[in-house]
């Protein structure tokens, strides 16, 4: 099974209602689009930073399921902090593309960019994942 179909395979019901897809997986970079909805907006049909946050701790925690240890159980996450950088339109696409910071036994850190289709920075998410 690819990295790819092992994240295709969780159940992340949250992330599938927002319409997140998965398109690259490894252990060094995993990436995810979204469709910026209405649903997904605040004021003036723009990404609400919740959606932005919620986007980059799936991919964080994606990207953390595939590096986990054998005798792990699972992910959950410890700590996240977003700085919002730019906007993203109702009707755009965003990517979400995740990177390791440290990934250890107890714990993984995962820097997550959330840009706009032509590459605008929309948010940096860092977030440590809690191994189980």
């Amino acid at each position: 099974m690819s990295f790819l179909d092992k994240i295709s395979s969780l159940a992340m019901p949250f992330s599938v209602s927002m319409g997140v897809t998965f398109t690259e997986a490894e252990p060094e970079r995993v990436v995810a689009t979204m469709l910026v909805r209405e649903d997904l907006c605040t004021v003036g049909h723009m990404i609400h930073g919740g959606a932005v946050m919620a986007l980059a701790d799936a991919v964080g925690a994606a990207a953390t399921v595939i590096n986990l240890p054998p005798d792990a159980k699972g992910t959950t996450t410890l700590e996240s902090k977003t700085n919002f950088i730019g906007r993203a339109k109702a009707g755009t696409t965003v990517r979400a593309i995740a990177t390791p910071v440290h990934r250890g036994g107890r714990t993984q850190v995962w820097q997550t960019r959330i840009e706009t289709e032509d590459g605008k920075l929309v948010g940096v998410v860092t977030q440590t994942q809690l191994v189980l």
